[in-house]
């Protein structure tokens, strides 16, 4: 991410006066917000998890009882597996997406995109009607004959496998994608003419060229899959059980104090080990996607020469380890035509959208099912579900304070988030990197350890329960959303007009106010919508910090998931998709624009 410093106020100023002037100061509000909301709690709960008779004691009890060190394995297992097979099947997927062109590049990308800002717990749920005994593929399974009679589809690890890796395909795809998209297409065609072939030029250009998004996709996924708790609760069976599962659990006991904090803190320092070690080797900028940002002072030189060797030496391991490996196995390979690369690309990523598209479509045509259970193909067509959502008094409780919980939520993030964006890209300070990582750091931050340790602080300012505290936690994912969103629309606007309207005397609202804001119009649209819809769909959040009296669409939702499945959840589905293709159809001109920068 680049950073550009406008000129805000031409007129002489005293100093005090200027340092106001500085844009820095925009980040204060959400650095107070976080700080208060955010790292207050998670450092609470570290002290708590401290507490007993020695600061170790619950520490030593999660690794001496084989339940959670089994957990924890298990876990770490699951993750990697899921991180693998979206790295195996998001690698040509993302190749498919930089290939096409037109109209078809456009439907494949939305394709990705689409079930990416779609629900984690409507997604599972889609998963678990597939694979249900009377979902379509048991009946195509049992139509081919291969099945006398519906095989048990759910509630073992390969159905946790299935939905967490379906979940997380999109976020691997973008990740590679963005890598491949940034490369000089002039390099694989000096490749290919200087007699290199299609596969050979794939191992020795484009696999190496793509590596840090490759590195960047699979640390993301396997970072956000140790957290998972909704997927591997609805699909897997008891020996699936992962280690956030097991925190929700003992939150039920009140005695578990102390014991509870350890556990969480656990799962969050995992989390933070593989976050530092991947920023060591990739830089913390993988986290959002962007790059190094630009800092006031330059760095002290370095050795030329030095720098230089290693680099040499770096690339010399690195192509000795690529020529031992890699060309035996290309001359294996050399007798394929160049068409069978171009075929495996089509196919696995025909089979990722499909996996990606389908289980929605399936969803959205039970929603209009005349049956009162579910079954696919319906036996007939009818609008009763949807009647029934809609004059169920429950049901649109639990959706206006959704509605309610996310308009406040969403305003909140965009008010802070799209201050810091300003005041990352704008100001001239030290540290942006870090500054960022604060600012974006709840999205590696495991829901369920966030959750636990705001609910200590509401406890004590009584906000659990309550529309306006569910609000405020909700926004602080909702700000790495806007942050990320505004800084890249920022990256659009060009510095010599807010530095041309400066000149002729506007103060810097006014600047801000006919400069500015008219050109990231569209970033923050697409922000605030963002922020809304992570707000309608948060969860685990809710599951913390709601009560009896105060219960949200996925709250109501994930009740009658656990105890029955019916059309209406079909039905609050369809509108979930409904609500996201809005959203992408609203985020594409800022999308497009932060591409074109």
């Amino acid at each position: 991410m680049s950073t550009v410093t406008a000129d805000w106020s031409a007129a002489p100023a005293t100093p005090w006066r200027e340092r106001l002037k500085n844009p820095a100061w925009l980040l204060v509000p959400a650095a107070g917000f976080l700080a208060f909301i955010y790292l207050l709690p998670l450092f609470d709960l570290v002290r708590i998890a401290m507490s007993g008779a020695t600061p170790w004691v619950y520490f030593e009890r999660v690794f001496a009882v084989p339940l959670y060190w089994d957990a924890l394995v298990r876990t770490m297992q699951i993750s990697f597996t899921v991180a693998f097979l979206c790295l195996l099947f998001g690698y040509p997927t993302a190749l498919l997406i930089h290939r096409s062109r037109g109209i078809t590049q456009m439907l494949i990308a939305t394709a990705i995109i689409l079930p990416y800002f779609i629900a984690i717990l409507i997604r599972t749920y889609a998963w678990m009607v597939l694979l249900g005994r009377n979902g379509p593929i048991n009946k195509f399974l049992q139509w081919l004959g291969i099945l006398s009679e519906p095989a048990q589809l759910l509630f073992n690890r390969g159905s946790v496998l299935l939905g967490m890796t379906a979940v997380l395909l999109p976020l691997m795809v973008l990740s590679i994608y963005s890598s491949v998209s940034r490369l000089d297409p002039g390099l694989t065609r000096a490749a290919q003419a200087s007699g290199a072939g299609p596969i050979a030029t794939f191992w020795r250009v484009l696999l190496p060229l793509t590596a840090p998004g490759m590195g960047a996709g699979f640390l993301l996924v396997f970072v956000t899959a140790l957290g998972f708790f909704i997927t591997p609760t609805l699909l897997g069976g008891p020996g699936d059980m992962m280690f956030a599962m097991h925190i929700t659990q003992q939150a039920d006991f009140v005695s578990s104090e102390g014991f509870l904090q350890a556990l969480a803190v656990v799962l969050l320092a995992i989390t933070l080990v593989v976050v530092a070690v991947a920023g060591r080797f990739l830089g913390f900028e993988f986290i959002w996607g962007g790059g190094k940002l630009n800092e006031t002072h330059a760095k002290p030189q370095t050795d030329d020469t030095a720098t230089s060797t290693t680099v040499t030496e770096r690339r010399t391991i690195g192509m000795t380890i690529a020529d031992t490996i890699g060309w035996p196995i290309l001359r294996l390979l050399s007798a394929l035509p160049g068409w069978t690369g171009t075929l495996t690309v089509r196919l696995m990523g025909g089979f990722v959208i499909a996996t990606l598209i389908v289980p929605i479509i399936v969803v959205m045509i039970i929603s209009f099912s005349k049956a009162s259970f579910l079954t696919f193909p319906p036996p007939g067509w009818s609008f009763r579900w949807y009647e029934k959502f809609l004059t169920d008094s429950q049901w649109i409780s639990a959706f206006t304070s959704s509605l309610t919980i996310a308009v406040i939520s969403s305003a909140m993030a965009v008010t802070l988030g799209g201050l810091a964006a300003m005041g990352i890209v704008r100001s001239r300070i030290k540290g942006k990197t870090i500054l960022m990582l604060l600012l974006v750091s709840p999205v590696i931050v495991p829901p369920v350890v966030l959750g636990l340790s705001l609910y200590s602080l509401f406890l004590q300012f009584d906000l659990v329960g309550t529309i306006g505290g569910l609000a405020a936690a909700h926004a602080i994912g909702g700000i790495p959303i806007v942050v990320v969103i505004v800084a890249a629309a920022l990256q659009g606007v060009d510095p010599k007009l807010e530095q041309a309207a400066s000149v002729h005397g506007a103060s810097p609202i006014t600047v801000f106010r006919t400069v500015t804001l008219p050109a990231i119009a569209p970033g923050l649209a697409a922000a605030a919508f963002f922020a809304f819809l992570h707000s309608f769909d948060e969860l685990v959040l809710s599951l913390f910090l709601s009560s009896a009296n105060l219960q949200t669409l996925p709250l109501r939702l994930w009740a009658d998931v656990n105890y029955q499945l019916n059309p209406v959840l079909a039905v609050v589905s369809t509108l979930e998709v409904l609500l996201v293709v809005g959203g992408i159809i609203l985020a594409r001109p800022v999308l497009a624009r932060s591409r074109a920068a």
